[in-house]
């Protein structure tokens, strides 16, 4: 059999354009090497019972055209909660409480603050208007800046428009910061070190950026442009963590008339006539396609699986040069109890907790990484997601599930010889706020950005497949010569977070993959 399309990867990327490929009437095919569907956004066991979101932990950028297109609810996707607020956390248990609304941020600011108390909800709501401008353009292919079409031009009319919508004066403060760094834009506008210091672990989270880095306000803005049920900047975590995102979308492709394949590892892509028509797997089993769709990364698609003799130098070395150095770790505890951290309820317990008490202490944790060390004291998102989920853990057990940020993947010493001395140092940065931990500890997982290369296939450990940043965004990703989903070999199509818009639990970039190969390929 001869498909229209096979997909290489079944991630949530791949999962989704096989299903607005299979109700576009496309006989699809999708090959995930693992035995387990997801890739980094999949919920696995760390010990019996304790079930935890392996990489990916919350959702917040999960496009609404996709949920709505493909019915996600209806094929099982539900939130356990659905707005969690954030806490910044103090370690003299004076926590700072953040909830999406900003408004109602500005109350719970006020102890800490009363000139932060109005000062945040006109940043937070400036920064959302500057968000929603871009916010379109994450779900349309990136325009060509030259020798495009009407439609290319089109859409950067649409997107200079977006941006003059926002009125003169900003439209001049959005040109003024977007190029910023975090730090500079939030020691202006605010005065609290906790609230600074939350704000600039979201704008660096995953990235291998500190507050101090260029284009960190860009990166603060793209997660800002997510929005759960409607509502902006909110963070849901699915029931059943992160793996229930990756079964609906499964469901949904299956639904529509897709094949899913697991344990079928991709050796190579197969070229005739200047043209991708198909693959070959590891077993030595041919597939034959119309074109062939790769939700791996740039590097791994293009040298790995393709090979450089298909390609011009140029294109070669654009593609070496892409930026994508992973930094940060996850770590996953089983636990005995609940943890008491300083100065919150049990039920606030359910929220994000961050470890981030200033812009000096993330910027100080970063230094480490600029010379192949992981952080003495890292700056660290932690959620319990088993308060709201019981079926996550055995009754009165839990999960912990933790973005442990700075953690390079060129580590000087290696990975192999520090993996146990890092999940110590995060545990001990963790217990100076939550005391009780360590005792409760039943088990433990760290996966570091080697880890993430060799279990998920993300060269350089990189969740987001490539840095963000200006001049790896839009029309300018992953390089230019493949910035519309397309390879400059015929037949052969991007659809991870290495192409537009990047990286997240977003489905965009499948999305939008999908309306280029229905564009371009003819069926059978």
């Amino acid at each position: 059999m001869t498909y229209d399309a096979v997909i290489v990867g079944g991630g949530h990327n791949g999962l989704v354009c096989a299903a607005y490929l299979a109700k576009a009437g496309r006989r699809i095919l999708v090959l995930e090497a693992a035995d387990q569907l997801g890739g980094a956004a999949r919920t696995g066991e760390i010990a019996p019972g304790f079930k935890v979101s392996t990489c990916a932990h919350l959702l917040h950028l999960l496009h609404p055209k996709v949920m709505a297109d493909l019915a996600l609810d209806s094929h099982g996707l539900s939130y356990s909660a659905a707005d969690m607020p954030t806490v910044a956390l103090g370690e003299d248990g004076r926590n700072l409480i953040l909830p999406s609304d900003p408004v109602a941020a500005g109350e719970t600011i006020r102890p800490h603050s009363a000139a932060d108390a109005v000062a945040y909800p006109k940043l937070r709501e400036r920064l959302q208007r500057f968000a929603e401008s871009l916010q379109p353009f994450l779900g349309k292919t990136p325009p060509r800046l030259a020798g495009g079409d009407w439609s290319d031009r089109l859409t950067l009319l649409k997107l200079g428009w977006s941006i003059r919508r926002l009125g003169r004066d900003d439209m001049r403060e959005f040109l003024r910061v977007v190029g910023m760094n975090v730090a500079d834009l939030l020691e202006d506008e605010l005065e609290s070190e906790l609230l600074r210091g939350a704000l600039a672990l979201d704008a660096v989270l995953g990235t291998h950026l500190g507050p101090r880095s260029p284009n960190s306000v860009l990166t603060l803005l793209y997660r800002l442009a997510g929005e759960i049920g409607g509502n902006r900047g909110a963070i849901a975590h699915p029931r059943g963590g992160m793996g229930a995102v990756t079964a609906a979308l499964a469901s949904a492709a299956k639904a529509a008339g897709a094949e899913i394949r697991t344990g079928a590892a991709v050796a190579r892509i197969q070229v005739e006539n200047d043209r991708a028509t198909g693959v070959e797997l590891a077993n030595g089993e041919s597939v034959a396609a119309r074109c062939v769709i790769s939700n791996a990364d740039p590097r791994r698609t293009f040298l790995d699986l393709l090979g450089a003799s298909h390609l011009d130098t140029g294109f070669v070395r654009r593609i070496g040069n892409i930026r994508m150095r992973g930094d940060a770790a996850k770590l996953n505890l089983a636990l005995d109890g609940l943890p008491s951290f300083k100065g919150l309820s049990e039920g606030e317990l359910g929220g994000r907790l961050l470890i981030a008490p200033s812009i000096g202490y993330i910027e100080r944790a970063f230094d480490h990484a600029k010379y192949g060390e992981y952080s003495e004291a890292p700056a660290i998102e932690i959620t319990l997601p088993s308060v709201h989920d019981a079926s996550l853990a055995p009754e009165g057990k839990h999960v912990l599930s933790a973005v442990i940020q700075y953690a390079p993947y060129r580590l000087k010493e290696g990975w192999d010889n520090a993996r146990d001395g890092f999940a110590e140092r995060a545990i001990r940065t963790i217990a100076a706020y939550a005391p009780d931990l360590p005792e409760k500890i039943v088990a433990r997982e760290l996966l570091t950005p080697l880890d993430l290369e060799r279990d998920f296939n993300m060269t350089g450990g990189h969740w987001h497949h490539g840095e963000l940043a200006i001049d790896q965004m839009l029309m300018l990703r992953p390089v230019p010569g493949s910035a519309q989903y397309t390879a400059p070999l015929p037949g052969l199509y991007l659809c991870g977070a290495g192409a537009h818009p990047g990286g997240g639990v977003m489905g965009a970039a499948g999305m939008n993959a999908a309306q280029q190969v229905i564009a371009r390929e003819v069926a059978a």
